[in-house]
């Protein structure tokens, strides 16, 4: 799998995808850094096929109103630890791997509970 991590994802959370052998970069990494546009953003997440990992609600409403970016997680915790965060990630990884695989385009909001869209 290849990941996008937004802006207010924490480089842990790439750093920590990567380890588990998956490709994974942090927007903060490519493009013009957190100054890249959504739209800029959604559009290199669908053009390289990477599964955009993001708070942002703005992701979600084009996702359900234009189906873009294709793959989205978007995450509702609020402020936890980074670790809790990657244990949260390390315990949906086959999950996110079966909707992956499953389908072309996928919404997936880890908050309390996981909630799928396809």
């Amino acid at each position: 799998m290849r990941f996008l991590c937004d802006v207010h994802i924490s480089l842990k959370l790439s750093k920590f995808l990567s380890t588990k052998g998956y490709i994974s970069l942090h927007i903060n990494q490519i493009l013009q850094k957190s100054q890249t546009p959504d739209k800029l953003i959604a559009q290199y997440a669908d053009s390289e096929n990477l599964i955009l990992i993001t708070k942002d609600t703005d992701f979600k409403n084009s996702y359900f109103v234009n189906k873009y970016p294709k793959k989205l997680i978007r995450v509702c915790l609020g402020n936890i630890s980074n670790q809790k965060l990657l244990d949260i990630f390390d315990n949906n990884l086959q999950l996110i791997e079966e909707l992956n695989q499953k389908t072309d385009s996928f919404y997936l909001e880890i908050g309390s509970e996981l909630t799928f869209y396809e």
